[in-house]
């Protein structure tokens, strides 16, 4: 079996030293980059499968490195984690915006690291490209535009059904409300801020509140 690639993007090489032994020891092909610059090289050589990567870097700064990352298109889909010590909001809140998928805080114990990178990994495995999705006690057909919830179906107005199957995607993954815009209403429409709460919340109303989970300042991800 093929092994994950991983790139660790940290200025501290006890750090960079300390991931790569635990995640080497778990079967993973391990690279590293101590700056934004080596790690944008890197991830356009190697092609990772996942990135870690450090906020607070000299120079090119984590939420920077992101942004460029995510200007390749090669590596648009890669999951990429923030690592930091930093738990303000803004922080978070810019580390989601500028593309990332998730937050890891430091110091992490091995064993959580390793469980907190598979989930990761198992995420980013359940894109949804069928036209039929089974998660969360919820059946979304994309091709009748219907929704099954416990054997019931449920006829949705077309936004919030496409609202929906868009966050069901992949589960787990924070959308910005950008992503969502653009992806669900498109550049030919003009939307008030409002819109994609309305949505959300008549959405709630019907499947539940505990399946779509709102990030504040950021976006919408759907829970399992």
């Amino acid at each position: 079996m093929e092994k994950h690639k991983i790139l660790i993007v940290d200025d501290e090489p006890d750090i960079l030293e300390f991931m790569q032994y635990n995640l080497e020891k778990e079967g993973f092909e391990v690279f590293l980059a101590s700056s934004g610059k080596q790690a944008i090289e890197v991830a356009k050589h190697e092609l990772p499968d996942l990135i870690i990567l450090d906020v607070m870097m000299p120079g090119m700064d984590g939420i920077e490195t992101c942004r460029e990352l995510r200007n390749d298109a090669r590596l648009r889909d890669t999951i990429i984690a923030f690592l930091t010590a930093r738990n303000e909001d803004y922080s978070q809140i810019a580390g989601f915006e500028s593309g990332a998928d998730d937050y890891i805080a430091k110091p992490i114990k091995p064993r959580v690291l390793i469980s907190r990178i598979k989930a990761l990994l198992k995420r980013s495995g359940q894109t949804v490209s069928g036209p039929v999705t089974e998660i969360s006690g919820l059946i979304i057909d994309r091709n009748t535009y219907t929704l099954t919830k416990e054997g019931k179906e449920l006829t949705l107005p077309k936004k919030e059904f496409e609202l929906l199957a868009f966050l069901a995607t992949k589960p787990g993954k924070v959308f910005t409300r950008d992503e969502i815009l653009n992806r669900v209403w498109g550049n030919d429409v003009v939307v008030g801020d409002r819109t994609i709460d309305v949505h959300i919340r008549r959405l709630r109303e019907k499947v539940g509140d505990k399946v779509i989970r709102t990030i504040k300042g950021v976006g919408y991800k759907f829970e399992e």
